[in-house]
């Protein structure tokens, strides 16, 4: 990675911190003059995106981090352990709020104030937009697991601050007390269901599950395209954090040199590290032909 990604990558993190930490300031004051729950879910949310930022900012600095003698794969698996992490915090939070909200149907409080509550998620759209849109922007750039996941979860609050608007403009209208926790349970709802993506997302790089299907394809038309190359086997590969990781087996014309072979190999991952230039690719040569035990795995047939 060049020292100008990993720069975007921090700074990304730097400003998902410093946002996350406005918001909770202006939140807080005006849930404290509102008394509206629907405003009180954006204002845990927002202490959850400080959570997570922070724990993202730790796990973007620690996968950063070069491979060392005693990490020789690299610290990317330091994303999917954040995102754990990150995971745990939202869901115990979500639960909490979901009984707040069930709590102010036995006994509804009328929304004061409603106007302040407004103009803040007005300012909360508008700041959290500013920094989605710049984290796109390093997403673009260094195809980062971790920030590619804040942004998401930062759009998400769009549509959150957006539904308090609504119940707090409902509220002050018609009177309509329920609406407010209504809403408060919707976003619980949601925000659960957001930390459960984290989770099976965060799993899924831990268990060294293989990369897409698309991928895979990809990875197997660019490895056949080569003139000398009579097939391939064993074609295994896995994610950390930005880190991807590609073995396989080239199947070669037996009578070919090994200075040949080992040329082959070296072109096949050329071709492949431009696909993907964050991978570590590792080419076993193997005679075309060659009776050999393959490994059987488990699961619906694929193509070597």
């Amino acid at each position: 990675m060049t020292s100008e990604n990993a720069r975007l990558m921090r700074s990304a993190t730097y400003a998902s911190v410093a946002v996350a930490s406005a918001l909770i300031v202006t939140k807080l004051t005006a849930w404290a003059l509102t008394g509206s729950v629907a405003l009180l879910s954006t204002l845990i949310d927002s202490a959850l995106d400080a959570a997570a930022s922070l724990v993202n900012l730790w796990a973007v600095r620690h996968a950063l981090t070069p491979a060392d003698r005693d990490h020789r794969f690299g610290h990317g698996k330091a994303e999917p352990l954040a995102g754990l992490g990150q995971a745990a915090f939202i869901f115990g939070s979500s639960a909490l709020l979901l009984v707040e909200a069930v709590d102010r149907f036995a006994h509804p409080v009328a929304v004061t104030r409603g106007e302040v509550g407004m103009g803040v998620m007005a300012f909360s759209i508008v700041l959290t937009l500013a920094l989605v849109r710049y984290q796109k922007y390093v997403v673009a750039r260094t195809s980062s697991v971790a920030i590619s996941a804040d942004s998401l979860h930062y759009a998400g609050d769009v549509l959150i601050n957006g539904s308090v608007i609504v119940s707090l403009g409902l509220g002050m209208a018609f009177g309509w007390t329920m609406v407010d926790p209504i809403f408060a349970i919707g976003i619980s709802a949601y925000l659960m269901w957001n930390a459960w993506q984290i989770v099976t997302g965060s799993l899924d790089m831990l268990m060294d599950r293989e990369m897409a299907a698309d991928d895979r394809t990809r990875i197997k038309d660019i490895v056949r395209a080569h003139p000398d190359v009579l097939g391939l086997h064993d074609l295994r590969t896995r994610l950390s954090g930005q880190q991807g990781f590609i073995q396989l087996h080239l199947e070669l014309d037996a009578q070919l040199p090994l200075y040949r072979a080992h040329a082959i190999a070296d072109e096949v991952e050329a071709a492949i590290l431009a696909a993907f230039p964050n991978a570590e690719v590792i080419i076993h040569q193997d005679p075309a032909g060659i009776q050999e035990t393959h490994p059987d795995f488990a699961g619906p047939k694929t193509t070597p």
